[in-house]
């Protein structure tokens, strides 16, 4: 047995499992691609964590393309965080050049016919193409908005007695002008009379968490905050004939 022969049946054994699977592509050793050396990771074990890691231009985002075609051809609909804007191309067929023929033909591939796969863009920010990303600021809630906003302990926790106080009144808190108006209400003669009975808050403590909402507003970051908001099932479709949809969310233009 060569070396070569036993480096593939070394990649073949690790990787020589049964079930639908995602194939990544093939084993390399000293520069060279051994084409039945086969990468691949079971569908079932796609909900685990991973990490793709290189150095600028080894293939990272070629990597994430082609697992999320892969995916997507098999019924998984997938979430992207497009930070780049260059995983869009999942939604056009390529023309191969020479290099992609390159490659296809180092990994044994013969036969390859480009396609376009189901998309569908979201976006942050106001006026940009793509779906509105958006979530009330009751539902983000108070622990993860305080972290947010680097609230220290105290501060947190009159954000968290404030989301308390608007849940018991059934007062919806939408946006951030809907917070901010809160938490004037709060610092006013009647608000801190109201808010006895769930600990107080002291003016100074208002004032700030007030002026930090107000940053947040200049940055923009109340763009997030609003109606109707999105639900996690609106990632999780597929096409008419079971194809999974790939949810882009573009992040470039932020």
């Amino acid at each position: 047995m060569t070396i070569a022969d036993g480096f593939t049946e070394a990649i073949a054994a690790g990787y020589g499992f049964e079930g639908p699977a995602v194939e990544l592509g093939a084993a390399q050793r000293g520069g060279t691609t051994y084409p039945a050396a086969r990468v691949r990771i079971p569908l079932a074990m796609l909900n685990r964590h991973g990490l793709v890691a290189g150095a600028t231009g080894t293939g990272k985002t070629k990597s994430l393309q082609v697992m999320a075609e892969q995916l997507s051809a098999a019924g998984v609909p997938v979430f992207i965080s497009d930070i780049k804007g260059d995983i869009s191309g999942l939604g056009a067929a390529g023309t191969p050049d020479d290099r992609v023929t390159a490659r296809l033909g180092a990994l044994g591939l013969t036969e390859f016919t480009p396609r376009a796969f189901p998309v569908e863009f979201f976006t942050l920010v106001r006026d940009k193409p793509g779906v509105r990303l958006r979530a009330s600021v009751a539902s983000f809630g108070p622990i993860l908005l305080a972290k947010v906003m680097e609230l220290n302990e105290t501060q947190e926790s009159v954000l968290a007695m404030a989301f308390k106080y608007a849940e018991d009144r059934k007062m919806p808190l939408v946006d951030l002008a809907d917070l901010r108006a809160l938490l004037n209400h709060l610092n006013s003669d009647m608000g801190k009379k109201e808010m006895e009975a769930y600990g107080g808050v002291a003016t100074a403590t208002a004032g700030v968490m007030i002026r930090k909402i107000v940053g947040l507003e200049q940055q923009d970051a109340d763009a997030f905050f609003g109606a109707p908001e999105f639900d996690v099932a609106d990632f999780l479709r597929t096409t008419s004939d079971g194809g999974g949809i790939s949810s882009l969310l573009v992040l470039a233009d932020m």
